[in-house]
């Protein structure tokens, strides 16, 4: 950690500390000032397979930061009940390592251990722990009884280290027995921020969850987004949640290769229930589309005009609660091969889609990623420089190029 980062540090701590510990009046006008917000997110979209007992060590970068941190820890996927033998949250130092006095130990009603029955999640206690926007955090999380189907979020695109039979959780130099790149358990980390504080939710597929970009990088285009808006003084208070789901599709829930519930049937939980959301990024349906193609089941082949009508009802359920959404233009896939290769029935339904998000005017933005990755000489496909090899997503400066493309005039308008 840098010389400015550390006074950065002090002062996000000074001030809650300040703050909080002043008069009596001053006291209550702490409480009422101060609300939380989601920081950071990886939604559960499928069960992994059983886990012996251990201690699992996963580093996240919120995206913005408070002077007290929560987690949120999901057994959606259980088959039984799991039990949480210790949870703790740290800075991060680099590696496996926090930084030395910024252990916390987490509590769930006082407890430190804390069991989840299959179908649920539980969120935190708060804990007191400065932290600044895009600074990295390490959760930590102890099995004592292992877990028969632990709840993933498949694609962490983020080192997760592992250390076996043992409660690891507070140790600085982690006992690395082994590693995987997936996100165990941890659905949310949430920080406490002034009432003006706002967030965007990104719902989306596999070019939200960063297929195709760095490992360990925060290369992903909503983290990108998420530097952009660090950047300047009067958006840094805006939160980037990010709720995509590789293989995940607006109108269907998953059926092998696509993964997790329908982005309809999430999006209360991924998306709307979010503390201080303001917006919606919807940047999906291209998983719809190549459904149709290679999914033998009637509800599975389905036509632009279907996936139109989905996002209309996304669009609505978001409107109801005053949340604007803002739509997201359909990647060029051609040159895909495999399984799910690009075909023109799908070229057709994917530019169908795209024209009616430009021109609909149902949205209350529109983002045309395509109009900034498509090739000049080849709209169908991605320029070459921005593609990661596979022509469906993008590498590292395509993403950059995406969140990029968000314009953040958007966020001006803030209620």
């Amino acid at each position: 950690m840098s010389l400015a980062q550390a006074c950065s540090l002090r002062r996000v701590a000074a001030l809650g500390l300040l703050l909080c510990a002043l008069a009596a009046p001053m006291s209550a006008w702490c409480v009422q000032s101060t609300s939380w917000i989601g920081a950071w997110s990886a939604a559960p979209d499928q069960a992994g397979p059983a886990l012996a007992p251990l201690t699992v060590r996963q580093i996240v970068r919120p995206s913005v930061g408070g002077p007290q941190v929560r987690v949120r820890l999901s057994n959606l996927y259980g088959k039984g009940p799991v039990t949480f033998g210790a949870v703790h949250v740290g800075l991060h130092a680099g590696g496996a390592a926090i930084i030395p006095g910024t252990d916390r130990a987490m509590r769930f009603g006082g407890k430190t251990a804390v069991t989840v029955n299959a179908g649920e999640s539980i969120l935190s206690d708060p804990a007191d722990l400065a932290v600044l926007p895009l600074q990295q955090l390490a959760v930590s999380i102890y099995l004592p009884q292992g877990a028969a189907s632990p709840t993933l979020h498949g694609t962490g695109l983020q080192t997760a280290y592992l250390a076996q039979a043992r409660d690891a959780t507070a140790s600085i130099p982690f006992p690395v027995g082994s590693t995987d790149d997936s996100r165990y358990f941890l659905t949310d980390v949430e920080v406490t921020g002034d009432q003006a504080m706002r967030s965007l939710v990104v719902v989306g597929d596999s070019i939200a969850d960063g297929i195709g970009s760095s490992e360990d990088r925060h290369s992903r285009w909503p983290d990108l987004l998420a530097e952009r808006l660090q950047g300047d003084p009067r958006l840094a208070s805006i939160a980037v949640v990010n709720a995509g789901i590789s293989g995940n599709r607006i109108l269907n829930d998953a059926a092998a290769p696509f993964v997790g519930p329908s982005m309809l049937a999430r999006l209360a939980r991924d998306a709307l229930s979010k503390p201080g959301v303001r917006w919606i990024i919807l940047h999906a349906g291209i998983n719809d589309i190549t459904a149709a193609d290679v999914l033998p089941g009637a509800s599975d082949r389905v036509s632009a005009a279907h996936i139109i009508a989905g996002m209309k009802t996304l669009i609505a359920a978001a409107h109801a609660k005053g949340i604007k959404v803002w739509g997201a233009t359909l990647l060029p896939r051609g040159g895909s091969g495999g399984s799910r290769a690009h075909t023109p029935a799908a070229e057709s339904m994917r530019q169908e889609v795209n024209a009616w998000i430009r021109g609909a005017g149902n949205f209350d933005a529109v983002i045309d990623f395509e109009q900034v990755l498509r090739a000049a000489d080849h709209p169908d496909r991605l320029q070459a420089t921005l593609d990661s090899g596979d022509h469906t997503h993008p590498n590292d400066a395509g993403y950059r190029a995406m969140a990029a493309a968000v314009d953040l005039r958007l966020f001006s308008e803030r209620e």
